[in-house]
């Protein structure tokens, strides 16, 4: 059996699933019941300064539902823990004296002044817990009083507070980033410019959900009022996805320790995740939409996994996505495929010929002979892929990789050879060979 142990900057838990800070891990009696369950470890809940912050008294959390009330997106304009700080150090310290083998790491978000983190940084630390979150990602409420993403946004700011907490504590410092930002490698460099032992990503994304039509109010409302939330669970996860690569193939940020976050629901999510350079992994909304014991099926479906593929431990696969990832200028762009559709799977419903035929290139028959067929027409197929995405029958229309032969869309002969963008006789830019001597 696979071996799943996880060390992520010298911090170790029995898997690589840790709850994210979010509600969840909000007090003891939480994280003791997620520990129970399986959880590997677990960020606590944001701490902040005293007297605790205050929470709106209503509705905190917005949905966006698929047809079947599947959540497929989740919004709250929660702010961080509105528990004294007392309370949670102490319970910290209690749930670490009990639980040693989890790893128990504190989110933390002070004003952006150096005395504010001396202050708070030895209080956790007498804690014993394993590390740090620095939050700079939290996209409402306190990023308007200059914390959260506010920090987060501004690479110097980040840089110059992970500063401070390398100098005031000996614990590991994980920075959380923001979404919010246009190049999420520029808070990674300065992360790591100024000593964080990894980041952490992604946080919520700035967003509303929707509108109550009949109160006209964003939703969700605090007496007919609404304001901007953090976006997360499964329609963020392409997102998060794209910024961990982006990241962990960036030459300035070689090596830097990742653990990922965004819309993790289940175990290939997470191997998703790992596989594009994250150490570990990080959950929340799914664990707030179906219990604490999903953790068994994360844990179950990743040894499965890995024991079928023969990685016998976490570090046999992490990463190795990563030199996949390109630039579209590096593409292949002799590589020519064709759809297929299997008239045996085929339920004659046509949406592949209406997706292709109002949207795309008029590559798929109605009819033939009179008869209600579909049928691809290589003459027209880019085989850009939008039939297979929306039939609705699994497998029942695939791409064919032609690799001989004339292309019947472009007249051209297929070269089997590599030749991108770079190289293109199209592009005026192109690197033209030298002339062998």
């Amino acid at each position: 059996m696979a071996d799943i142990r996880n060390d992520f900057l010298g911090i170790k838990s029995p898997n690589p699933f840790w709850l994210a800070s979010a509600p969840p891990t909000d007090k003891a009696y939480n994280v003791v019941r997620a520990f129970q369950a399986g959880w590997g470890g677990a960020v606590w809940k944001t701490l902040g300064e005293d007297p605790p912050i205050v929470n709106v008294n209503g509705p905190r959390y917005g949905a966006i539902h698929g047809p079947d009330r599947q959540l497929l997106g989740f919004n709250n304009v929660e702010l961080i823990t509105d528990r004294p700080l007392d309370v949670n150090l102490r319970e910290i310290k209690e749930v670490k004296r009990d639980w040693p083998d989890r790893a128990v790491v504190v989110s933390l978000m002070v004003p952006c002044e150096e005395s504010a983190w001396q202050k708070i940084l030895p209080l956790v630390e007498d804690t014993g817990a394993d590390g740090i979150e620095l939050n700079f990602g939290c996209p409402h409420g306190m990023s308007e009083r200059g914390m959260g993403s506010a920090v987060g946004q501004v690479p110097d700011y980040v840089e110059m507070v992970a500063r401070w907490c390398k100098q005031h504590t000996r614990m590991p410092v994980i920075v959380k980033l923001t979404p919010n930002i246009t190049d999420i490698r520029f808070p990674a460099r300065a992360a790591q410019k100024g000593g964080a032992d990894g980041v952490s990503l992604i946080n919520t994304i700035s967003s509303i959900v929707g509108v109550d039509l009949d109160t006209m109010a964003p939703e969700p409302a605090t007496d007919g009022k609404g304001t901007h939330g953090g976006y997360c669970g499964p329609a963020v996860k392409p997102v998060a996805l794209n910024m961990v690569a982006e990241i962990a193939r960036d030459p300035e940020t070689p090596g830097l320790p990742i653990s990922g976050i965004g819309g993790i629901t289940t175990w290939r999510d997470g191997v998703e995740f790992m596989a594009l350079g994250a150490g570990n992994v990080q959950v929340c909304t799914a664990a707030m939409a179906y219990g604490f014991r999903i953790v068994e099926d994360l844990v179950e479906g990743l040894k499965n996994w890995m024991d079928e593929k023969g990685y016998a431990r976490l570090d046999d696969f992490v990463g190795k996505a990563v030199p996949n990832v390109t630039d579209w200028q590096y593409l292949n762009l002799n590589y020519v495929v064709k759809a297929r559709i299997d008239q045996d799977l085929c339920i004659k419903c046509g949406r592949c010929h209406i997706a292709c035929e109002d949207t795309s290139h008029q590559a798929i028959t109605q009819t033939v002979n009179g008869r209600r067929h579909f049928e691809v027409i290589d003459e027209e197929c880019v085989g850009c892929n939008l039939c297979v995405a929306v039939c609705p029958v699994e497998n029942c229309i695939t791409l064919e990789h032609l690799t001989e032969g004339v292309d019947p869309r472009t007249g051209k002969a297929i070269d089997p050879a590599y030749g991108n963008w770079t190289t293109h006789e199209n592009n005026p830019l192109r690197v033209v060979p030298e002339p062998a001597e």
